[in-house]
C-alpha cells in the first residue's frame, strides 16, 4: 500500500498559495495552487526564489529547514512537539503558524481570532530569559511559532503601553529578544553598536536597544518582516539566501550556510537581485556597500543565513535590511574567514577595496561604480563614528578607524 500523503496550506495574506506535501519522511515538496497558478506570471519567486511558481510539484525540503531554529533549540521544540527532531514536516506542522516572513503554514485556514497575547511583568519576562534554553523563542504549547537560528532568542509582541507579551496561537511577534552568549560575553553590545552604523549608512531600518534582566545582557531588535499599524501586525514576505539558493542549512553538520561548505555567494546573491529585483542596479550598489560594511566591521560570520531577500511583490525582490551584523574579529578566538569569499579573497583581514571591486565585477557592475560605492559607505561609516553615533572610544570605533584607514589607503 502506498503511504498516505499529509498535506499542509501555506497561505499567503489570506490566500491558499499552495500545499506542502509528504509522503515519507525526509522530503517536502511544495505544489502551487491553481488560484496562484491562474494570478501569477509562471517562474515568478512567489513563496522563494528555489521555488519558482510552476505546475510540478517542487523539492520543498531545504527552503522548509531554513524556518525551523537550529541546534540545541530544535531539539528541545521537537521534544517538545513529540516528533523526531528531522521531521521537518511535522515541526511546521506545530510551529508554523508564524515563522519568517509573512507566509502561515497549517492544516487550517488561519484565523486572527486564535491570536492571543500573554502580557509579560518585568519578574515574568526576566524569568522567561533565564528559561530560554528550556523554552526557546519563548515557545510554549500554544505558541505555534518559530524563527531560524542558533541564537538564544524570545519572540515578543509590542503592547500599546510599551510593555511586552508572549505571542499566542501564532499571532505575529514584532520584536526579537536576543540573549548574550556566555561564551563570547559582549557580543549583543557590539552587535548593537553595529546596527547603528549600519542605520547610519543607510543598510538597515532595525531598530535595537540593550536591555538588563540580572546578570544577563539582552539585545531587544524590531522585526524588518513585520509592520504595526495600531494593534494589527502585517507581515511582510523574505527569505534568507540558503533559502534563495536551495541550500539545506543542515547539510555538512550545518555549516553548509558558509560558501566554503557549500553554501550560497555573493554571486548568487546578485543573480537573484539581477533576475528578480526591480531595479537591479540599485540593489546591486546596495549589495556591494553590505559587502563593504561586512569587511569594515570584521564580520566573518555573514552566512547564507544572515542576509536576505524582501519579497515586496510576488514577482520582484530586493535586499532585506541587514541583520546579525557582529563585529566577529574583536574575538580572538572566532573565525577570521570570510563567510562568503569576496572577489576570491577569503580572508576577512585581508579583504581590500580592490576585492569588492573584483566581485563587483563578477555581477557586471563597473569598476568605478563599485569603487565609488565602496568609498562611500567607508566614508558614512567613519562619518557616523564621528558624529558619536557609538561611542567614538569603543574598541568597535577603534577598530572600524583602522580598518577604514587601510581600505582608503
Amino acid at each position: 500500500m502506498a503511504p498516505r500523503t499529509k498535506r499542509l496550506g501555506v497561505w499567503l495574506e489570506g490566500l491558499r498559495v499552495a500545499d506542502l506535501e509528504q509522503r515519507r519522511r525526509g522530503e517536502i515538496r511544495c505544489r502551487y495552487s491553481d488560484a496562484s497558478l491562474e494570478r501569477w506570471q509562471g517562474n515568478s519567486p512567489l513563496l522563494s526564489c528555489s521555488l519558482p511558481l510552476d505546475s510540478r510539484p517542487l523539492d520543498a525540503l531545504a527552503f522548509c529547514k531554513g524556518l525551523l531554529p537550529e541546534g540545541q533549540a530544535l531539539q528541545t521544540m521537537a521534544a517538545a512537539a513529540g516528533v523526531a527532531v528531522n521531521d521537518t514536516f511535522e515541526l511546521l506542522a506545530h510551529y508554523g503558524r508564524d515563522v519568517a516572513g509573512a507566509l502561515v503554514i497549517g492544516e487550517e485556514e488561519p484565523a486572527a481570532r486564535r491570536f492571543g497575547v500573554e502580557p509579560y511583568t518585568e519578574e515574568a519576562l526576566a524569568t522567561a530569559v533565564a528559561e530560554v534554553d528550556e523554552y526557546p523563542l519563548g515557545a510554549h504549547d500554544d505558541s505555534e511559532l518559530s524563527l531560524a537560528g542558533l541564537q538564544d532568542k524570545l519572540l515578543l509582541v509590542e503592547l500599546e503601553d510599551g510593555s511586552w507579551g508572549r505571542p499566542v496561537g501564532g499571532r505575529p511577534s514584532t520584536h526579537i529578544l536576543k540573549v548574550d552568549d556566555p561564551r563570547h560575553p559582549g557580543l549583543v553590545d557590539a552587535e548593537a553598536l553595529c546596527l547603528e552604523l549600519a542605520r547610519a549608512a543607510g543598510l538597515t531600518t532595525i531598530e535595537s536597544r540593550l536591555l538588563r534582566f540580572g546578570e544577563t545582557q539582552c539585545l531587544l531588535v524590531s522585526r524588518f518582516d513585520r509592520l504595526a499599524e495600531g494593534e494589527e501586525v502585517l507581515r511582510i514576505h523574505q527569505e534568507d539566501l540558503c533559502q534563495a539558493t536551495g541550500v539545506d542549512p543542515e547539510d555538512k553538520r550545518g555549516r553548509a550556510k558558509y560558501e566554503r561548505a557549500g553554501g550560497p555567494s555573493l554571486r548568487q546573491a546578485a543573480a537573484l537581485l539581477d533576475a528578480y529585483a526591480v531595479d537591479p542596479g540599485d540593489q546591486l550598489d546596495r549589495l556591494a556597500a553590505v559587502v563593504t560594511f561586512t569587511v569594515l566591521i570584521g564580520n566573518a560570520d555573514a552566512h547564507g543565513k544572515n542576509l536576505a531577500l524582501l519579497h515586496p511583490t510576488p514577482e520582484n525582490v530586493s535586499l532585506a535590511p541587514l541583520y546579525d551584523t557582529v563585529p566577529t574579529a574583536l574575538w580572538s578566538n572566532l573565525r577570521t574567514e570570510a563567510a562568503m569569499a569576496i572577489g576570491g579573497q577569503v580572508s576577512l583581514p585581508d579583504a581590500a577595496v580592490n576585492d569588492i571591486v573584483r566581485e563587483g565585477g563578477a555581477w557586471s557592475l563597473a569598476e568605478d561604480r563599485t569603487r565609488a560605492v565602496a568609498i562611500s559607505t567607508v566614508e558614512a561609516v567613519v562619518d557616523a563614528i564621528d558624529r558619536e553615533v557609538i561611542p567614538p572610544r569603543s574598541e568597535l570605533a577603534a577598530f572600524v578607524r583602522e580598518r577604514a584607514a587601510q581600505l582608503l589607503g
